[in-house]
């Protein structure tokens, strides 16, 4: 579950908008197939009692302790289907502000709003799509844009003291999900961790009672509710996998 590139995911091409270079860009309708391929996304503690009503959620095994939704046993994200996620279940918002994002500046702490160039839903030129930019000023597309980036930025602050918090009591153990399909594949994912409910249990009470007033008492319990969605997911592996075979067979026709 580590990060095999130095971009954050999804992004290919992130640019920091400008009304100079991307005046005439826009911003085409488009759907969520640039995520069907991942297996797992973010999350920020926001969104966690949501999203751990779909799927597990881990912790990263890198030193920030970030919240991961798991989305697939593989290289798929089993919620994406022909370009739509799944009706039921939550969509991250992670997912949600693609191809918009923040990217860091020179400033320290500073942040501007980006796009992914690489998105097959920006166009450069044309009039296909929502406008960037009205001249020099941002439309409301970008000015949304930038309100819904703006409090995602805040919620990694708050997501980040909390996986500090984590660290900081020792809970995290490496954790490793193994599963056999019918068909006799076996899967695994491992690089993640979970909070020992051991260590959970013993926390000193000053420490509860500060974590209680915080909210974060809650979301590990969210979290470690959410464990029990591995078997759901398996369920959805399954028969995925088994929907899969069945089309790959080939139709025998009838003899006269």
């Amino acid at each position: 579950m580590s990060e095999a590139s130095a971009l954050p995911l999804f992004y290919r091409d992130p640019q920091p908008l400008s009304a100079a270079q991307h005046g005439a860009w826009r911003l085409k309708d488009g759907d969520v197939a640039f995520a069907a391929d991942t297996p797992f996304v973010p999350v920020v503690v926001s969104e966690i009692a949501a999203a751990a009503r779909s799927y597990p959620v881990v912790f990263s095994a890198g030193e920030g302790a970030q919240p991961v939704a798991v989305l697939g046993l593989e290289q798929r994200n089993l919620f994406v289907a022909d370009g739509r996620w799944t009706d039921e279940a939550y969509v991250p918002a992670y997912v949600r502000r693609y191809p918009f994002g923040f990217i860091a500046t020179v400033n320290p702490d500073g942040f501007a709003l980006a796009i992914d160039a690489a998105s097959d839903r920006v166009a450069r030129s044309g009039e296909e799509g929502a406008a960037l930019f009205d001249a020099d000023q941002p439309t409301k597309l970008t000015q949304d844009a930038m309100a819904f980036c703006n409090t995602f930025q805040g919620e990694a602050a708050a997501t980040q003291a909390f996986g500090d918090a984590l660290r900081a009591q020792n809970l995290l153990i490496d954790r490793r999900a193994d599963a056999t399909l019918p068909d006799g594949r076996k899967l695994g994912l491992d690089g993640f961790q979970v909070v020992d409910t051991e260590r959970f249990a013993n926390l000193d009470e000053a420490v509860v009672l500060d974590w209680h007033r915080r909210g974060w008492l809650a979301l590990v319990h969210f979290h470690l509710a959410s464990l029990e969605r591995f078997g759901a997911l398996l369920s959805l592996q399954a028969k995925t996998a088994t929907t899969a075979e069945s089309a790959a067979k080939p139709t025998k026709s009838k003899k006269a």
